[in-house]
This record gives C-alpha cells, structure tokens and sequence, in this order.
C-alpha cells in the first residue's frame, strides 16, 4: 500500500467518525436511548452533566484502549494508540452532531422513534466506511477484538457479550445513580443492537467496490 492510498484510507477513516458520531447524536436526540457501546456514556452524561456526551464518549474509549493494553500487553501494536487521538475527534464530532439535532422538535413518540431509525442509519453508514477504510479500529471493535485474539473465542460471539456487557453496566449505573429508575437506557438501544449490523452490512456492500477502485487510483 502506497502512501497515496494510506493517506485516502485514513482520510476515509475521519469521514466514517464523522458520520458514525452523528448516527449517535441523532438516536441520542431522540430519547429511547443509544447503541449499546454508547449507552455506559450515555448514562454518565445524564447523571454527571458537566461534562458532555461527546466528552464521556471520550473517556470511555480512552477506558477501552487502557483496556486493551491490559488484555493484550507485549502483543499491544503501538499504532493502535492511534486510537486516543480518534476517540477525541470522535467525542467533538458527537458533540458537534448534538448541537445540529438540537433545534429539531421530539414531542412525539413517533418522532422520536424516527431519530432513532435515521440514527442507526446514519451509524450504520460510518462504521461501513471505517470497515471499507480498513485502517484502524474504533476502540469498541479493537476491544473485542483483543479479547477475542487471547481467548480464542469467535469475534461475533465475543461482540454479542461485549454489547450485552455495555446494555447490563449501563441499567445498573442508571439504578444506582438514578435511585432504582431506568434512565438512558430503552428501546432505542435493542432497536440499535439488532439492526445496526444489517445497516452497516448493506452499505459495505454497495460501496465497497467503488470505494476500493478510488483508494487504488
């Protein structure tokens, strides 16, 4: 691989955080909650408001990384720090897809239902790009990844646990800091969980070949 073609692909990569942010600001505005990896954050912002969804975003990916440092130690690839910097422009881009959502009205539950579709979309549509730019992961995947790589479990299986792991933290912070209610944390996040993965498959396969051809010219 070139350095023409490193550049596009990592280029590509920024594009599909853009989007893949914004698919989460969308569902987040609309109030049934978020996808499973954002729904820890999500819950956090909602309890501890001085700080931003794009910010607790951050820090969770930053938790994430650490994470993976831990799991995979000596066999931890430098490059995959990449993932800091990332997590950052990923947590501004939410952020700044929060304050475009902000001046749309969600007083019906129909409304609100259609956020959260336009939201996994949107999601599905990033992540197909970072999965076509096949440069780096975002710290969700490379921590299901390295968990996968030492246990020798299959990558699916191992993401299936992993989204369950994030819905189940994020009802028991939302009962512990919201005195026994369920805040953050609805149907939007299993409608995420289980239609995401069609969305981002769908895209991949439209784009994929035209994509491939432009990075390679």
């Amino acid at each position: 691989m070139n350095k023409r073609e490193l550049t596009k692909r990592y280029l590509l990569f920024i594009i599909s955080l853009f989007f893949a942010a914004l698919g989460v600001a969308v569902t987040k505005h609309g109030e049934l909650g978020v996808s499973p990896i954002s729904s820890v954050a999500n819950v956090l912002s909602l309890r501890f408001t001085v700080l931003s969804l794009g910010s607790w975003l951050i820090f969770w990916n930053c938790v994430l990384i650490l994470g993976q440092i831990l799991i995979l130690r000596r066999e931890f690839q430098m490059i995959q720090l990449l993932q800091v910097p990332l997590s950052f422009l990923f947590g501004y881009f939410t952020d700044f897809g929060m304050w475009c959502v902000s001046f749309f009205p969600i007083e019906h539950y129909a409304v609100r239902l259609l956020f959260v579709v336009c939201g996994i979309i949107i999601l599905g549509f990033g992540i197909s790009l970072s999965v076509i730019a096949n440069v780096i992961m975002n710290s969700g995947e490379a921590f299901v990844k390295a968990v996968s790589d030492k246990t020798k479990k299959n990558f699916g299986d191992v993401k299936i646990g992993f989204d369950v792991f994030n819905v189940v933290l994020s009802i028991l912070l939302s009962l512990i800091f919201f005195h026994g209610k369920v805040v953050g944390t609805r149907e939007g996040t299993i409608i995420s969980a289980f239609l995401t993965g069609i969305v981002v498959k769908f895209f991949t396969k439209i784009f994929r070949e035209k994509t491939e051809t432009f990075l390679k010219q």
